[in-house]
């Protein structure tokens, strides 16, 4: 049954001899080897096994040929019984005609769908499948239905579509399937399709699972498949399968631990943010008086002061999103390089040489990041965990750069931590986590709108008496400490109406850090 190629066996040897080739167009005439030819035009583009049923079914003729042939878009069929092929000679022109083709299709369809009814469970809206090539039949009605072809499987899911669409159970085990192409138009055509068995197949890579991964299975059989063999251990499986069906429940016959996530089928606005959660007043104290001081340094010239906030066996750790572009065409090349992201870093050497260890080792590397300036109004904070001897916070908020190739580019981080107790009321850093990303339009937009006092080592400017006295009121009225209800004054040139007015919308609106109201 292949096609015809130089030197290929009894027949071209018979054609070199001149034995071979008699009958003339359409066939019927016998050749010297005793054979007589059928010819199909065009049949070239049709798949053998199709034309073989196509004149068997439109001919009312059944054959064996003894050779098939191609030659150009002609399809040629070799038979030892000059009586069917004078049957089939009569008909074939039929198998290129519209009509030829639709009794041919219809009588395959009539077939399988006879073959799927009787497969079809309606109790359980079940479609079993199950090697179908060699169910008896279809084999006794000469209808080959092979599944890992693309006009067989489309035959069935438009069958499917048709008249069962509320199928909830498919099972196409033992169907020799490589590939899930045309099973993707399960998705829209079967959604209600909650069981797929997939298994004794021929699936080679679990890519092909992205194919179909929009279907909501509940219940998935993949067993028998090469691509069971590429994983390392069964947990390995398992993640990648439900990666693509996250509400899967039983996989192979086996029952999973149920899938954590938000069972939400209609868009649901997700809560807004809250603000931060100390514990206790205490806390608070102590950490904003923490932060104040550590950014105060960090977004200076120097960094090297903050080797008093780390412990002397300290370690630090900078993370930046996996991603698979170019790092250097990003914002965040600068970051890239030390990132020790353990999805893009597999290697468990070089995971912990990318860790930074003491405190001397953590403050030079501080130092060579490139130079901050951070919004303390945009800081969120969050306590992990607090005994006597161990505080462990989140700081979330945004940041810019003010030298380097991204400056002015807004950037976001979420840094955790790790502190033990130092001196009286003091902090002291084991473990540092810092994740650093591209702000979001939101951040951008609201970064850097609340006032925020400037570091600076010059004195504070002399006050008027007048200025002194309003000063002091409007630091009791607004509850903010000394050095931000200066500010506030002085950027509302000293109008304290408007200082109070800016101040209260300014509160209402949360972009007044918890930092203004240390005293």
């Amino acid at each position: 049954g292949r096609p015809f190629r130089k030197g290929d066996g009894r027949f071209d040897r018979d054609r070199r001899q001149g034995k071979g080739g008699g009958g003339g167009r359409g066939g019927g005439g016998k050749n010297r080897s005793g054979w007589y030819k059928v010819t199909i035009p065009h049949g070239r583009k049709h798949d053998k096994k199709w034309l073989l049923t196509a004149l068997q079914n439109i001919c009312s003729v059944p054959f064996t040929p003894v050779q098939y042939h191609v030659d150009h878009h002609r399809v040629h069929f070799y038979l030892d019984d000059s009586a069917t092929a004078n049957a089939l000679h009569k008909c074939s022109h039929k198998i290129t005609d519209t009509d030829g083709y639709k009794v041919c299709w219809n009588n395959y369809n009539n077939h399988m769908m006879q073959c799927m009814a009787k497969r079809f469970d309606g109790s359980q809206q079940a479609l079993d499948l199950n090697n179908i090539r060699t169910d008896p039949d279809l084999v006794s009605q000469n209808v080959e239905v092979i599944l890992n072809r693309k006009t067989n499987m489309e035959a069935v899911i438009k069958i499917i579509e048709e008249n069962i669409p509320e199928l909830a159970g498919l099972n196409l085990s033992n169907n020799r399937i490589h590939k899930l192409d045309e099973l993707a138009e399960l998705v829209t055509k079967v959604p209600n399709l909650k069981t797929l068995n997939l298994s004794h197949n021929e699936l080679k890579s679990d890519r092909e699972l992205d194919k179909v991964k929009g279907l909501k299975l509940v219940e998935l059989w993949l067993n028998r498949n090469p691509l069971c063999d590429l994983f390392k251990d069964q947990p390995s499986y398992i993640s990648a399968v439900r990666e693509r069906f996250p509400r899967l429940l039983k996989l192979d016959g086996h029952d999973l631990p149920p899938p954590i996530g938000f069972d939400v089928e209609t868009p649901t606005a997700i809560p807004p943010c809250k603000g931060s959660c100390f514990g206790s007043d205490e806390i608070k104290a102590l950490i904003l008086r923490f932060l104040q001081q550590y950014y105060s340094i960090y977004d200076s010239a120097d960094r090297q002061p903050l080797l008093d906030a780390y412990h002397d066996g300290a370690s630090l750790s900078l993370t930046t999103p996996y991603s698979t572009q170019n790092p250097s065409r990003s914002s965040l090349g600068e970051y890239h390089k030390d990132s020790r992201n353990l999805k893009r870093i597999k290697d468990s050497t070089i995971r912990f040489r990318l860790l930074k260890h003491t405190r001397l080792n953590v403050v030079a590397f501080l130092n060579e990041l490139p130079k901050t300036q951070h919004d303390i109004a945009s800081f969120t904070i969050d306590v992990n965990t607090y005994t006597n001897t161990l505080l462990s916070f989140t700081v979330s908020g945004v940041f810019k750069e003010v030298d380097g190739k991204s400056r002015e580019s807004t950037m976001a981080f979420s840094r955790v931590f790790i502190t033990v107790p130092a001196g009286n009321s003091g902090l002291c850093i084991v473990n540092d986590q810092l994740f650093i990303r591209m702000a979001t339009t939101e951040e951008i937009r609201r970064a850097f709108v609340a006032p925020a006092p400037t570091p600076s080592s010059s004195p504070v400017p002399t006050l008027t008496a007048q200025q002194q006295e309003m000063l002091t009121a409007f630091s009791l009225k607004s509850g903010m400490n000394l050095e931000w209800s200066q500010k506030c004054l002085q950027d509302n040139e000293w109008d304290f109406n408007r200082a109070a007015q800016i101040f209260t919308q300014l509160r209402t609106e949360g972009k007044i850090p918890d930092v203004a109201f240390i005293k």
